[in-house]
């Protein structure tokens, strides 16, 4: 039977400037948005208990806590402490997945101590030389410790042993399920879906047959059955760069400027840091005045300015005029794991 964990670091940036200034400890604090326009990369927990959250606007966000200490995103600073937490990481096992720089999937069936025994060691270790606290789950998969890893944060733990897996899957929100996002859990609801165990009343015919492949995912998934592996080379699917603006542009000619300084970052990254990576689409994102979004994009094998610029044009007529508070632009890389296509005619 696998052991698999799922560690998540607690707040990780807030928790990052508390640690570098103590006297932040107990107040709330944000990190991101630089202005009252941006959004939140994270909030701590004292800010969470006003309703601050990552993503959330700025302007809210001080609405709802107007003493919120907002601080600018220090990325270097993070990576390198998220470094040293996979460096601890790579004592327990080389079956490392990371999902981001605050949170990782790991493998540890080989080592005949607990689960819980190697996780609660692995955060003392966080503890002692990173000065952070992190929240770990245990299970039989991954599906099962990602959702363990939430029951008792802060800094906590829980595990679920192979034989609690059907109960604690079954009385489990279906929401909390992998993939499931607000409008599947309005499909489901419709059904009279509420929990795992109500989804088990509809077998894979019945399933496969309202939802397609994705039904036949969720008949498992209800039952606490996940087979993926913690895949150490998780290839990154894109690259990308965003920008929102102090205050909304209501001219296409005036997104130009701010779209050709992200693409000098963007083309600097992907050279540093991906260069052996094949580009596959290129892609322009705006979020407009009213929040709505829309992307634009198309199949192109290098960073070309004017294919950008294309578009970018394409992008912000879909907002009929609409006044503009973000630009990004991003690279889609193709996947080095699928095979290339034959292809069934010459070119000319």
């Amino acid at each position: 039977m696998r052991k698999i964990i799922h560690i998540d670091m607690d707040c990780f940036y807030a928790a990052i400037e508390e640690r570098e200034n103590p006297a932040l400890m107990g107040k709330p604090v944000a990190v991101g948005g630089e202005s009252r326009r941006g959004v939140l990369t994270t909030a701590n927990y004292a800010a969470r208990k006003f309703g601050c959250r990552s993503a959330m606007p700025v302007y809210k966000a001080l609405e709802l806590c107007p003493h919120l200490i907002l601080l600018p995103v220090r990325f270097e600073l993070y990576r390198a402490d998220s470094a040293r937490i996979r460096a601890i990481f790579g004592r327990f096992t080389e079956l490392i997945e990371p999902l981001s720089l605050d949170e990782a999937y790991l493998d540890v069936s080989h080592l005949q101590t607990s689960g819980a025994a190697i996780a609660r060691e692995i955060r003392a270790q966080i503890r002692e030389e990173v000065g952070l606290a992190a929240s770990a789950g245990i299970g039989p998969n991954k599906l099962v410790a990602k959702i363990a890893s939430d029951w008792n944060k802060p800094d906590g733990q829980f595990e679920v042993l192979p034989e609690a897996v059907d109960a604690f899957v079954a009385a489990l929100p279906v929401g909390r399920l992998w993939g499931v996002g607000k409008k599947s859990r309005e499909q489901l609801s419709a059904l009279g879906v509420e929990t795992c165990a109500d989804l088990r009343r509809f077998d894979k015919i019945e399933l496969a047959r309202r939802f397609g492949k994705w039904g036949l995912e969720l008949w498992s998934l209800c039952r606490g059955i996940d087979d993926r592996e913690v895949s150490p080379h998780r290839t990154r699917k894109s690259l990308g760069s965003e920008q929102t603006f102090s205050e909304n542009r209501v001219a296409l000619v005036e997104l130009l400027a701010p779209m050709r300084e992200l693409l000098v970052g963007l083309k600097e990254d992907q050279i540093q840091h991906h260069s052996d990576r094949v580009i596959k689409s290129l892609v322009v994102k705006l979020k407009f005045a009213d929040f709505e979004r829309t992307t634009a994009e198309r199949a192109h094998s290098v960073i070309d300015e004017a294919v950008f610029e294309e578009l970018l044009t394409e992008a912000w007529s879909r907002g009929n005029g609409r006044a503009v508070r973000l630009i990004g632009v991003a690279l889609r890389f193709e996947d080095p794991d699928v095979p290339e296509q034959m292809e069934f005619f010459a070119a000319p």
